[in-house]
């Protein structure tokens, strides 16, 4: 099997380097990533700009784009192109909920799978046991080729920062969400010009069983099938209701 690993930390950054470790013992595989962090670029094309990958090593690029482009550019044949799956991660810290909107490792993920290629995103609840994350993925692959997913289906999965004898399963679970997130924080300028930094994330609001938050709080690896359609089908009939007697 051919394997693209992609992440949104960067091409050096533990997580994609200890996955690529363990994976290359059984698959061959590529790295395409940021030549830096780009945490939270989500699903962000570059399109004011060319892009220019370049060859660190052999089999890994950086690209001096989003985590999207890089998926972008591997897929459609200006690196490879040829690849069986896609591994986005291992990230350096959760995609748990809503967080997966601001995602750039759900994002590459999420444009693997729009290119017509069986896609996942792994991330770590924390930063020390990375190892364990990618102990977690070889074993998803044992028999991944029996898992038919619907189309523009991916999976989201989350690994507590456990060592990989102290995980207690795995667990199906739905995407939680977080309460509102803390307003911004104003930060120093050496220029004196107003700056502020985004703020912190928000403890989870919807962390009930069943979820991806309840899930890693219990020690078990969350994993979430998610796609990109965001219609909301429950609101139609209501909202069918609502403008049938409006004219234009």
């Amino acid at each position: 099997m051919r394997i693209l690993l992609a992440n949104d930390d960067g091409l050096d950054a533990l997580g994609i380097q200890t996955l690529a470790k363990a994976l290359r013992t059984q698959f061959e595989c590529t790295l395409v990533a940021p030549d830096r962090d780009r945490s939270g670029a989500s699903n962000s094309l570059t399109l004011t700009r060319p892009l220019r990958p370049t060859l660190v090593r052999e089999r890994e690029y950086k690209v001096d784009g989003t985590p999207t482009d890089c998926v972008n550019l591997a897929m459609s044949e200006v690196i490879d192109g040829r690849f069986d799956a896609v591994i986005s991660g291992i990230n350096h810290g959760p995609n748990l909920g809503d967080d997966v909107i601001y995602s750039g490792t759900v994002a590459a993920a999420m444009e693997a799978r729009h290119l017509g290629r069986p896609a996942l995103a792994v991330s770590l609840v924390g930063n020390r046991h990375f190892d364990t994350a990618a102990q977690v993925i070889l074993t998803l692959l044992e028999d991944a080729h029996t898992l038919d997913l619907p189309a523009k289906v991916l999976l989201n999965v989350n690994v507590p920062d456990v060592p990989y004898e102290a995980l207690k399963g795995m667990k199906v679970t739905r995407l939680g969400y977080r309460q509102q997130a803390h307003p911004a924080i104003p930060a120093q300028h050496p220029r004196g010009i107003q700056s502020f930094w985004i703020g912190a994330l928000a403890d989870p609001h919807d962390a009930a069983e069943g979820t991806d938050f309840h899930a890693v709080s219990e020690g078990f690896v969350s994993i979430t099938p998610i796609h990109t359609d965001m219609t909301s089908h429950s609101a139609m009939n209501q909202l069918q209701q609502w403008v049938f007697n409006k004219t234009l």
